[in-house]
């Protein structure tokens, strides 16, 4: 049952509401000044405190600071803009004006309530995710994951731009997420976009938005994901696949903090932290004249590295367990566990597709598993491997199309660009990209090396 403080100083009114929130399930204290709900009570034990503006020696709003962090509702008789602007600067949670109509005071409290408990179960998950999992999620132990832990903590605080380097699947965007949770932004919204997932040609309008009539099929004016991102954070996953014109209104926004829509001729002010990753090695996209070299040093005041999973084999058990722990709650089944030559197979894998795809495997596992123990066989890393599955003695089928698609990617994608090689397979960039995810092919053999 919710606990109320009224603090009133006429009895009559402060009775008879106090009796309204009875008849509705609240359990009611009572008090006649600031001074005496502190002698009676302990005021941050309360869901909610209604307190009268003008009170026996002093203003109502000096209970807020009192009761720290429970809403207080500002109700009073001297109903006036500048008293509820008054009230509301000084903390009130809301501000109702007497006389007041019980329905509505009702719905006011109910809400208070609501949101009071919200914002109270949203501390304490986080809380609890902090304490089991310092940087959002994030497992390791190794000196390279400390590093890259120490790292997030340290530029969170600031506003700076940071470039996440990594393979693909490495968690460039929990990175990302570590760094916006923690910083001054965390309560803004963190707008993220996969460069290398959207066509040249809808970048821009996608990035910056366009105004009405600016393209055929510009219907009406659409903002973009900056102003999405607008007092948050912009996150720019495949940064380097930007095109060069992308690249000038990204600049732009972050040196001058101003963006101009598609067919506008006015620009206007945006308050953005970007934070970008890439597996390329810029700089060699900037001698190849893919990428603005200003653009780069904006990007990289601060950059973090993030190992490959097979650099940092002594974190596998624990994130094998994490993910088996969450897979298993995601498919709503008992709780699994690892047999030691299956945790064994994990460990001599090279996970080519790093975390992700180690994430899809143990889901996979999971999927198959008809126990509660993981058999090394259901994790299915190594086709040729006789153990590996119960199917082995089967022959071996044609080539498929999804054989065709992982040796042509993985035999030219050295020597041609991502727009190349899905234009010689007859698939869209966006197709190239999902199925890179589908099947953990990292964007490219030549990843960045520091």
């Amino acid at each position: 049952m919710e606990r109320i403080l009224i603090i009133e100083d006429e009895a009559v009114i402060r009775q008879a509401l106090a009796k309204l929130l009875k008849r509705h399930g609240y359990d009611v204290s009572q008090a006649a000044s600031v001074a005496e709900s502190e002698s009676l009570f302990s005021l941050d034990t309360f869901h909610l405190v209604i307190a009268d503006l003008r009170l026996p020696g002093g203003l109502g709003t000096e209970v807020i600071e009192k009761c720290h962090p429970t809403p207080v509702l500002i109700m009073t008789s001297y109903a006036s803009i500048s008293s509820a602007v008054d009230a509301m600067k000084a903390g009130a949670a809301d501000y109702v004006a007497k006389p007041f109509n019980h329905d509505e005071i009702l719905v006011v409290i109910d809400r208070l309530i609501r949101q009071d408990l919200l914002f109270r179960q949203n501390a304490a998950l986080r809380k609890d995710l902090q304490r089991a999992y310092p940087v959002w999620g994030m497992v390791g132990q190794s000196d390279a994951m400390q590093a890259v832990f120490s790292r997030i903590e340290k530029v969170a605080a600031t506003d700076s731009t940071v470039l996440i380097y990594g393979e693909s699947g490495t968690g460039k965007e929990l990175v990302a997420r570590a760094i916006h949770e923690q910083g001054s932004r965390r309560d803004a919204p963190l707008v993220t976009m996969n460069c290398a997932a959207i066509a040249d040609s809808l970048i821009e309008s996608e990035l910056f938005g366009y105004e009405k009539g600016a393209f055929t099929g510009a219907d009406k004016k659409t903002p973009g994901l900056i102003e999405s991102a607008n007092n948050g954070t912009l996150f720019l996953d495949e940064v380097a696949e930007l095109s060069a014109s992308a690249q000038a209104g990204l600049l732009r926004v972050i040196q001058e903090g101003e963006l101009r829509r598609i067919g506008s001729n006015q620009t206007q002010h945006v308050d953005v932290r970007v934070l970008a990753a890439t597996h390329r090695d810029l700089a060699q996209r900037v001698e190849e004249g893919l990428f603005r070299d200003d653009l780069r040093y904006r990007l990289q005041v601060v950059e973090i590295d993030l190992p490959a999973l097979r650099d940092r084999k002594e974190d596998l058990p624990a994130l094998a367990h994490h993910l088996l722990e969450r897979a298993c709650q995601k498919l709503n089944r008992p709780l699994c566990t690892l047999e030691d030559e299956t945790l064994s197979r994990l460990l001599d894998h090279d996970w080519p597709g790093n975390i992700r795809e180690l994430e899809n495997a143990i889901e996979r596992a999971v999927i198959l598993t008809e126990s509660d123990a993981i058999e090394p066989g259901l994790v299915n890393l190594n086709r040729d491997d006789p153990t590996a599955s119960a199917s082995a003695s089967i022959p071996p089928k044609k080539s498929s199309l999804d054989d065709y698609f992982m040796d042509f990617v993985l035999t030219h994608q050295n020597e041609l660009t991502e727009t190349e090689l899905a234009r010689q397979l007859g698939i869209s960039r966006k197709t190239l990209w999902e199925r890179r995810q589908k099947f953990g092919i990292p964007r490219t053999a030549t990843l960045h090396n520091r």
